[in-house]
């Protein structure tokens, strides 16, 4: 990388949260991220997987269930006292439950509200004190879903708290933006995760329809989310805040 790609996009020194990085889209953010230079620590209840990169004990777990607020401040003490700093926090750990609306038990809406949103408020509030003092411009990068955007059958409280972190994001980035913290979030389309790979494996016509939304007729690399993060993280983005970025190969805007 050259000097002046280097001052734009490199993340050497930083150090920074994601949330369920152990697979997926997270572990593809955080793989993009330690090229770039930083220090990723997982807050995941379980340990990343090995998807043939080498991170160089640059990506660390800390087993944290993102739902459990002590554990959530005990995991959040434990990277200051050992780096000294926290310069970016990202949002992406989610859960969701497959049901019609009119037939939704209140259990599984309770538990997806107070992971896919309550959970992400307490933390950015937990990380404030620390991303206000970042050396760099702290950052906060929530992963949405085209489910903010667009009706799915069967999620609906999903799209609820997706579109929830959307306002979470506007709201952040207005009230913390004297504070040295910029806010944004990331809206995936269907990214070829080990999840979805099989599903659509076992079920071709779901992937026929899910190729059929965006109009790049194409799947999401996980690492692809990776780059929109490099790019909100670096100094690339630094007038650029309270906004969502679909990364869906043109799903959004398709027409009909």
């Amino acid at each position: 990388m050259n000097s002046y790609l280097d001052g734009l996009f490199s993340l050497k020194g930083h150090v920074g949260i994601i949330t369920g990085a152990s697979k997926g889209i997270g572990l593809g953010i955080a793989e993009v991220l330690v090229q770039a230079g930083a220090k990723v620590y997982n807050f995941s209840r379980s340990q990343h997987q090995n998807n043939g990169f080498d991170f160089k004990n640059n990506l660390i777990d800390l087993k944290v269930d993102i739902q459990d607020e002590n554990a959530v401040k005990a995991a959040l003490n434990e990277v200051i006292a050992t780096e000294g700093q926290l310069d970016f926090l990202i949002n992406n750990a989610g859960i969701s439950f497959k049901k019609r609306a009119e037939e939704f038990p209140d259990e599984e809406y309770a538990k997806i509200q107070k992971t896919d949103l309550e959970s992400v408020f307490k933390l950015c509030k937990a990380c404030f004190p620390y991303l206000k003092q970042s050396k760099y411009v702290g950052r906060i990068i929530s992963i949405t879903s085209m489910s903010a955007y667009m009706g799915f059958n069967g999620v609906v409280p999903y799209c609820m708290m997706k579109s929830g972190l959307m306002g979470l994001t506007k709201g952040l980035a207005e009230e913390w933006h004297d504070d040295n913290i910029l806010v944004n979030s990331i809206a995936p389309g269907w990214v070829l995760t080990e999840i979805n790979a099989k599903m659509f494996a076992d079920n071709p016509d779901r992937k026929a329809a899910a190729l059929n939304k965006p109009i790049l007729k194409k799947f999401i690399d996980p690492r692809e989310i990776g780059h929109m993060a490099l790019f909100l993280l670096g100094n690339a983005s630094l007038s650029i805040t309270g906004h969502d970025f679909p990364v869906d190969g043109g799903a959004v805007v398709h027409g009909f």
